[in-house]
């Protein structure tokens, strides 16, 4: 969640409208529009091998529509997020004859449930900040109240219900109220910590100034840092073919506007007890079209490059919008 653009939209006036109400154990169902980002913009720096393909603008009359978090993709097209602010999302994306997004369709949502399958209407518990997919089994992390629980069964999401909260190497009293755990993923196949599941906060730190992150499950099980670089935050993470692991990162400030970033740290480094950094791919300020990116996954292709999509967290502020921009990198 940015912070500073939630408490500047707070001064906005939205239109007044009612969200829709969800039945228990059901999904809703809404439209979503898109407009189609044809050029980024700005001047972003862009490493080698890594093409920025066009994006969308989205939009949709459903008040609860909004706050994307975080991003996976079950296939090519099919995904499931999460909203800030207690919901599922899913749905598929379009592209156009060049392979190019160019909308979404077959949108639902439904509310996150507590283990008694009620909706609550606290942000204070529902803060849902990532999402890990392991199966019909999904993996969400939320901060305010820090805790990471496994929802199942994903194939009908008005009926998921959560797990006990995972235990972890370190006390969750440690992380910062509104800097937890951004980016929750699952290790790929051939990776050293294969099928563990990788959690990196946004900005809570330790006493060198370090992020606190953890690979939970397997033998490498235990605590690492993730080395923060020029204020930017992590916001979300995913493995790339290779078992690298790559790192969506954001930067608000009132006098540099809105930043965005990836980072990629090298598969190996990953193990209990390192401090962990990695070369910058990609890097982009308020003069593209970016906003407030909060959501990352990664598509192999058969060629052997992947496609990389991102979504922004609007904050359901006018001043703020919903965008899924989409990159490729070779291999």
């Amino acid at each position: 969640m940015l912070v500073s653009a939630c408490a500047l939209s707070a001064l906005v006036a939205l239109a007044s409208c009612t969200p829709a109400t969800i039945p228990p154990g059901e999904m809703l169902p809404i439209t979503v529009d898109s407009s189609v980002i044809d050029d980024l913009g700005g001047n972003p720096t862009l490493a080698p091998g890594l093409t920025f393909l066009g994006g969308i603008e989205l939009s949709s009359p459903e008040p609860l529509f909004g706050a994307f978090s975080s991003i996976r993709f079950r296939d090519d097209r099919s995904f499931l997020g999460v909203f800030d602010t207690g919901y599922w999302i899913e749905g598929r994306i379009l592209r156009n004859a060049e392979r190019l997004l160019s909308g979404v369709e077959a949108v639902r949502l439904a509310p996150l449930l507590d283990a008694s399958g009620r909706e609550s209407r606290s942000k204070f518990q529902v803060d849902a900040e990532s999402l890990a997919l392991d199966g019909d089994r999904g993996f969400v992390g939320f901060e305010q109240r820090h805790r990471v629980l496994a929802y199942a069964p994903l194939s009908d999401l008005g009926k998921a219900l959560p797990s006990a909260p995972l235990a972890f190497p370190f006390d969750l009293d440690i992380l910062h109220s509104n800097g937890g755990f951004e980016s929750l993923v699952i290790a790929l196949k051939g990776s050293p910590v294969e099928g563990a599941l990788v959690a990196i906060s946004e900005k809570s730190f330790d006493e060198n100034g370090n992020l606190y992150a953890a690979i939970v499950g397997g033998p490498l099980t235990g605590e690492f840092r993730v080395r923060p670089r020029d204020e930017f935050e992590v916001t979300d993470a995913a493995f790339l073919p290779d078992g690298d692991l790559l790192l969506l990162e954001r930067r608000f400030s009132i006098a540099t506007g809105v930043g965005m970033r990836l980072r990629r740290i090298e598969g190996a480094s990953l193990r209990p007890d390192a401090v962990v950094d990695g070369e910058i791919l990609f890097e982009a300020n308020y003069r593209s079209q970016i906003d407030n990116m909060e959501g990352l996954d990664a598509i192999p292709e058969a060629d052997g490059s992947v496609r990389l999509i991102v979504v922004s967290d609007d904050n359901h502020s006018i001043l703020q919008r919903s965008l899924m921009l989409e990159f490729r990198l070779d291999k």
